[in-house]
């Protein structure tokens, strides 16, 4: 296990959909490296969809097609920063 007994949560899941852990000492293993770029990719990526869903609601009349892809966007961006989050959140205690 890490120094601190716990398992870092990783960006991604397994091909059936369950959260995989990272069990390591050494936060610049390759794999820790890959997670974190992987973390930051997905915030990027998360702020570019925020940016284009406000420039969409600021439409005077938005398509509803647009608006429907947006919030499809919108979930899973939100959902891939809310892991982010927990894992940053499990590593600082």
């Amino acid at each position: 296990m890490t120094s601190r007994d716990e398992l870092r949560l990783l960006p991604w899941s397994s091909p059936d959909g369950k959260p995989c852990f990272l069990s390591t000492d050494d936060n610049s293993s390759r794999l820790s490296r890959l997670a974190d770029a992987l973390e930051t990719a997905h915030l990027d990526q998360a702020a570019e969809v925020l940016d284009h869903a406000i420039e969409l609601l600021s439409l005077p009349e938005p398509d509803t097609v647009d608006l429907r892809a947006a919030s499809a966007e919108l979930t899973g961006a939100l959902g891939q920063v809310l892991r982010v989050a927990e894992s940053r959140g499990q590593r600082l205690q």
